[in-house]
């Protein structure tokens, strides 16, 4: 199931069927079915010292076999939750491939996500096993007492503590051979936390179907994936499914190596170096790392390195950038647009159709979108309405994780409704317009509002808070919070400051509020809710009045 070459979108599209198998395993798929192949590369890892570390798909079967046969040991049978809690490392991969070839289910969590972020998707998803390394075991001890079902913790890359398990030396123990579990393609496989605009994040559960249905979302914007010689890297964190299947696995399951770096901190200059360095031929780069490396590197009339293809997406990249791009890789980006729920259904492919500035592109192909209104209906071109994707599709998510009244509001008939607002040419071309909702885009994150709410809330002199996105030229947006103070508590950059690391700590990194005003009020319905939107509103108007 590859996408046929043709020589216009259309021909590529209509010429697109599915071939979904009853039975199948992400696992199976992405490593063993190509370890025969003993000196295949799967995997080239860098470290910070600059030590390269080499895997072949023959080395991952062997090592995710015994990984597998340790957590059936432990007792982690079919449908159990494993935690991964690893930045782009083997450990990160190996891990992955060995719970889905037990049946169990792997829940990717971000390495920058503070105690409160980790103890409330550990215990809503009930995890009982969980992987992580040294740089992270300490906050996961830290909440270890209220983590109940949590039995299990291996730790990987640095000592393990008491109550741990060490990766690798358990792994010695355990056997190289390994049945993998027939899974159906329905079966669960992955449970990915999304934010929410109101209250906690939602877990977001998917089926060892959804990485079959993600990959004509990656053959289409790389112009025919793979070809010859490819060679994939992304600075995506693998915790995200920008990073887990628009690369790692997507890449794997044809049999394409990935190249692996786990910086702590983005950095334009070592992302050009690493990809000269290793010959990178396609990459999947967000918005806000491209900016950076324009920063970093303005242009000039030469490639600096020869791309074959680079995908980006989560916000509009516009003329300038992608003038930029061609002029740096030699190659045209291709902008793509997908959620959690149900990934990479429009995009771009610069080689059969027109690139046109500011649009996501068209459906890609084995996906039917269209935009529709509150009630499910079509709508004409050029009206703005909801994105929407029709099920059944292989991609879309089985439903939202102990959450029945959430899935069903997702959905209007056999429509999912993404919650973004667009139009649609007359040619087909998605043009992305806002959010419906309060979600917040900021450097391709999609943050939710509710969680920073309850946290500030949680600081002694914080009572009352509303979290809004504010416009932001590098990042689309920046996370903005109004703090309604307690009596007698007086604001200065101390308390500025406090507050931010407050939430940092908690949450992670990337869903701090960069700025914080004091406000005496802030606008309300008659219920008591806050109105995000008048706050929105009254950011943008004062952007423009300032620029």
């Amino acid at each position: 199931m590859m996408l046929k070459r043709g020589k216009t979108y259309d021909d590529v599209y209509n010429s697109f069927t599915w071939n979904i198998p009853e039975y199948y395993n992400i696992g199976v798929d992405v490593c063993d079915k190509h370890a025969h192949q003993k000196y295949r590369l799967a995997l080239i890892y860098e470290d910070e010292n600059g030590t390269v570390e080499k895997y072949t798909f023959w080395e991952l079967k062997k090592i995710s076999n015994r990984f597998a046969n340790t957590l059936k040991a432990k007792g982690i049978k079919r449908g159990d939750r494993v935690a991964i809690l690893l930045p782009q490392c083997p450990e990160t991969g190996i891990a992955h491939i060995a719970v889905s070839k037990l049946g169990a289910v792997a829940l990717p969590l971000f390495t920058l996500f503070g105690p409160d972020a980790l103890e409330y998707r550990l215990n809503n998803s009930e995890a009982r096993c969980l992987v992580t390394d040294g740089a992270n075991i300490e906050k996961v001890l830290a909440i270890k007492d209220k983590l109940p079902l949590l039995e299990t913790i291996f730790v990987t890359r640095g000592s393990s503590e008491e109550g741990t398990l060490d990766f690798w030396e358990t792994l010695e123990r355990g056997s190289a051979d390994f049945t993998p579990v027939k899974t159906r393609a329905d079966d669960p496989a992955i449970l990915a936390y999304t934010s929410g605009t109101t209250g906690p994040p939602k877990g977001a559960l998917h089926a060892h179907r959804m990485l079959l249905g993600h990959i004509p979302g990656i053959e289409f914007p790389h112009n025919f994936f793979p070809q010859e010689d490819d060679l994939f890297w992304t600075p995506a964190d693998w915790a995200w499914f920008g990073g887990l299947t628009d690369v790692l696995l997507s890449s794997w399951h044809h049999g394409i190596p990935v190249v692996a770096y786990r910086g702590k901190k983005f950095d334009p200059e070592f992302a050009f170096r690493l990809m000269e360095r290793h010959g990178i031929r396609n990459a999947f780069i967000p918005p806000t790392a491209l900016k950076l490396m324009r920063q970093a590197r303005p242009g000039g009339s030469s490639p600096v390195h020869e791309m074959r293809s680079i995908g980006s997406g989560g916000e509009t990249l516009g003329s300038g950038l992608l003038d930029w791009g061609k002029n740096t890789f030699g190659i045209m980006i291709n902008e793509f647009y997908g959620q959690t729920e149900v990934n990479l259904v429009v995009g771009n492919c610069s080689e059969i159709m027109e690139i046109r500035p500011g649009s996501m592109g068209k459906a890609i192909p084995g996906h039917v979108v269209e935009i529709v209104d509150d009630e499910g209906n079509l709508l004409p071109g050029g009206v703005i309405g909801n994105v929407a994707i029709k099920r059944p599709n292989p991609v879309m998510f089985i439903e939202y994780w102990k959450n029945p009244d959430a899935t069903r509001d997702k959905y209007r008939g056999d429509w999912c409704l993404t919650g973004d607002l667009a139009k649609k040419d007359k040619d087909g071309y998605f043009w992305f317009v806002g959010r419906e909702d309060d979600l917040i885009t900021s450097s391709g994150y999609r943050i939710g509002p509710g969680e920073i709410e309850d946290c500030l809330m949680k600081h002694p002199v914080v009572a009352m808070a509303a979290v809004i996105g504010a416009p932001d030229e590098t990042r689309t947006e920046i996370v903005k919070a109004f703090i309604i103070l307690k009596t007698g508590t007086v604001p200065d950059d101390s308390l500025e400051n406090n507050i931010r690391n407050f939430v940092k700590e908690r949450l992670a990194a990337h869903e701090y509020p960069r700025e914080i005003e004091f406000v005496s009020e802030l606008p309300m319905t008659a219920t008591g809710k806050i109105i995000r939107k008048d706050l929105r509103k009254a950011e943008v108007e004062k952007k423009m009045k300032n620029s």
